[in-house]
């Protein structure tokens, strides 16, 4: 069983197209074709099924895909284990999106620290356009960031993992007492919000564009400082519910109840095709590996 077959597999299921698959490994479409049907033959069934709605993934290859995934993990730790007597030494420079780098980045770098002791981690913390900038410029070598439509074709995306969204404000605020709150509602309230020309920030963009009046919308590109101007009740904020779970909790902050649900935010990891070390698709797995798995993340960062 041919390990390009797999990984082509595994890139298929995640972006739900053969085109996307053919342009992020800059292969051909038949190609990448031909690789699958290699694949299904070999396995003796069908992976997915492409008609007029797109590419889905069939409940054989839903079934098959996490074995793949193991299988091609098992062969890049063959290939880390190779230099396990000469560990790799040096300095990754690292891009994180705040609201990842809020929830995840102490578990992530203990991690890191662990399986590469000798590297030097350099990380910085930016809104997705910038981190991809950077990629381009070679300025950092890895990123963790929010899902963009478009991506250069020349940099590895892969999706990480995705939050549900929800509206939040202090439990003084006017709104929180209205059982089904509109857009003209919320537009009544200043919001805050992420920085300019980042995702979250063209979705209030869009979302609001429709009214007579528009709301005033204040940036922050700190999310602990954003998280701050909520709880003093400067406004109310569109935020990813993991940000904000613990506050809900502690009743400091409320959901908003509102007629049009948001949508999941959306992260992936990014790194350069033409950067051929293993490091960088070793720390997407981790990263992955990590977010699923909140239990073992928290044990890391707890030193457990």
């Amino acid at each position: 069983m041919r390990l390009r077959n797999l990984s082509t597999f595994i890139k298929v299921a995640r972006l739900g197209s053969f085109h996307a698959a053919s342009q992020q490994l800059h292969a051909s479409q038949p190609a990448i074709s031909a690789r699958i049907i290699a694949l299904e033959e070999e396995l003796g069934v069908q992976l997915f099924i492409r008609d007029k709605s797109g590419t889905k993934i069939t409940a054989w290859g839903s079934q098959l895909l996490p074995y793949a995934e193991k299988l091609i993990a098992i062969s890049q730790e063959m290939k880390a284990q190779v230099n396990h007597d000469k560990p790799q030494k040096g300095t990754l420079r690292i891009g994180i999106a705040d609201t990842l780098a809020h929830l995840w980045l102490s578990a992530l770098l203990k991690h890191w620290q662990e399986l590469h002791p000798l590297i030097s981690f350099e990380l910085t913390s930016d809104v997705t356009p910038t981190l991809i900038r950077q990629l381009q410029n070679h300025q950092i070598d890895f990123a963790l960031m929010v899902a963009e439509q478009s991506i250069p074709p020349n940099l590895v995306v892969d999706p990480l993992c995705s939050y549900p969204q929800c509206w939040v404000a202090t439990p003084e605020n006017p709104l929180a007492d209205k059982a089904n709150c509109t857009m003209q509602d919320l537009a009544t309230s200043p919001i805050l919000s992420f920085p300019r020309d980042s995702r979250p920030w063209h979705y209030l963009q869009q979302l609001f564009s429709a009214l007579n009046e528009q709301p005033v919308i204040h940036t922050c590109s700190s999310v602990a400082n954003l998280l701050n101007l909520i709880r003093q009740g400067v406004g109310i904020a569109l935020l990813p519910r993991p940000l904000v779970e613990q506050a809900l909790l502690n009743k400091e902050l409320i959901a908003l109840s509102i007629d049009t649900a948001p949508p999941e935010l959306a992260f992936c990891y990014s790194w350069r095709l033409d950067d051929d070390r293993t490091l960088p698709s070793l720390l997407a797995d981790s990263s992955r590996a990590i977010m699923q798995f909140p239990a073992q993340a928290k044990n890391l960062s707890t030193g457990k």
